[in-house]
């Protein structure tokens, strides 16, 4: 079971940061301060979804690596702390900060560069989490390892 709920937690898990990102960016591109403040308050509700699915695969992730820490284990395990960190110092302090802000109709300087801050961790959390699918899907053998070409 721990087998299927690690790949399941993960992929819900990059989606739905994913789904934070994209919806954060298309709406302060082309959309009105109204959308902006809807998908800023409605980003925090999301932490319910994503904080145990988050859970689920860091935790089945070490169950599932025993005590190997080598090769791409091991680069998985190291990424961890930092996505974890990214997110609890950076990305859901962030959240509820913009959502605040938004509610209240206050898009000034402040709001605009905690956005930034948060949309650069984001895309960052993403990367890895990316990295750490694509090295669990090596593992798994879905994925061929990438060979380099020589002249």
């Amino acid at each position: 079971m721990i087998k299927l709920i690690h790949p399941v937690a993960g992929a819900l898990a990059i989606g739905t940061i994913g789904t934070f990102w994209l919806s954060t960016v298309l709406s302060e591109l082309f959309a009105s301060h109204a959308t902006v403040a809807a998908v800023k308050s409605t980003i925090p509700w999301g932490f319910l979804l994503l904080i145990p699915t988050l859970a689920a695969t860091g935790g089945t992730g070490v169950i599932l690596a025993k005590a190997r820490r080598a090769g791409l284990i091991g680069a998985k395990l190291k990424r961890m702390p930092f996505i974890a960190g990214n997110g609890i110092v950076i990305l859901i302090p962030s959240a509820l900060f913009l959502a605040s802000k938004a509610q209240a109709a206050e898009f000034d300087g402040t709001f605009y560069a905690v956005q930034v801050i948060e949309l650069v961790a984001g895309a960052t959390n993403i990367t890895l989490l990316a990295l750490n699918m694509r090295d669990g899907l090596k593992m798994k053998g879905w994925v061929a390892p990438q060979t380099r070409l020589t002249n």
